[in-house]
């Protein structure tokens, strides 16, 4: 069988989608006829956003969208073909069509469960404020040997002592007038980064190993780090700038923070309102 997994899974919302016999008014072109059954753009791409995000990704193409169009025709063929021999009447397929029904009506109510409102979410906000602090630093790297950082092509393997030693060589050249971004071009071992003057934009909290995030977020700006060691090895580092996330940038975050414990906490009042009642007899075994 040709339809792939991804397609089965969203099966429930396709078929319903699928089956809808007469377009909608207004500019929306039908893109497919299936028998008697028409799905026009907009509907398309509403079974496009019943995917995965990877399997999305795949429809930006016409011939991703064909590979989806010609994977619906035998969905909805073989659909068909369960419901004229009754398929859909027997115990075991109404029994999963069912559930399938109570899982996609469950997931859609569970998302609205999960929407904190602005009150929480800006609270949470100005509680967690030290937490959206983000730092636009520099860095040269010296390696030494044991790091996982490549060593350079005709460098010589460094030990922790002659690695220590070339970092603060390197600070004081730079507190004498050097310029951070040439040297981080010519001596860095973190060739990415040496590429661009050491520049590693800008990041938040926890993006680094510990040691570097630690050293980062207390250094003032413009002033150069002591040597400051990883398991990549020494680092010299230049913080540029300290912002904090305004509360507009962070609330996609805030909202994936809070979202799952609101909906756990309301899904928990909404059971609580309904009489359960587990025969123990049949559970104990």
């Amino acid at each position: 069988m040709k339809i792939l997994r991804f397609l089965l899974a969203a099966a429930p919302v396709v078929l319903q989608v699928a089956s809808a016999q007469t377009a909608p008014a207004g500019a929306d072109p039908v893109v497919l006829t299936i028998g008697d059954e028409k799905i026009t753009q907009a509907e398309f791409e509403r079974i496009i956003g019943t995917l995965p995000a990877n399997a999305q990704a795949q429809m930006k193409t016409p011939e991703g969208r064909k590979g989806l169009a010609d994977q619906l025709v035998e969905l909805t063929v073989l659909a068909n073909e369960a419901r004229k021999q009754k398929l859909d009447q027997t115990p075991d397929v109404k029994t999963r069509l069912e559930l399938n029904d109570k899982q996609v009506l469950a997931s859609a109510v569970y998302r609205t469960l999960g929407n904190s409102d602005e009150a929480a979410m800006r609270a949470y906000y100005e509680a967690h404020k030290g937490e959206m602090e983000q730092v636009h630093a520099r860095h040269i790297l010296i390696r030494f040997k044991g790091s996982a950082v490549p060593l350079r092509l005709d460098q010589k393997d460094l030990t922790e002592e002659e690695a220590l030693k070339k970092c603060q060589d390197l600070r004081a050249k730079i507190l004498a007038g050097a310029k951070f971004a040439e040297l981080a071009q010519t001596e860095s071992d973190d060739v990415g980064s040496g590429q661009n003057g050491g520049d590693l934009d800008t990041f938040g909290r926890g993006t680094m190993v510990k040691e570097f995030d630690e050293a980062a977020f207390s250094l003032p700006v413009g002033q150069v780090s002591q040597p400051v060691r990883s398991a990549f090895g020494y680092h010299l580092i230049l913080v540029e700038s300290h912002t904090t996330k305004s509360y507009e940038a962070a609330k996609p975050d805030i909202e994936k923070q809070l979202g799952p414990a609101a909906a756990d906490k309301a899904v928990d009042e909404l059971k609580s309102k309904v009489p359960v009642v587990y025969n123990d007899s049949y559970f104990a075994k």
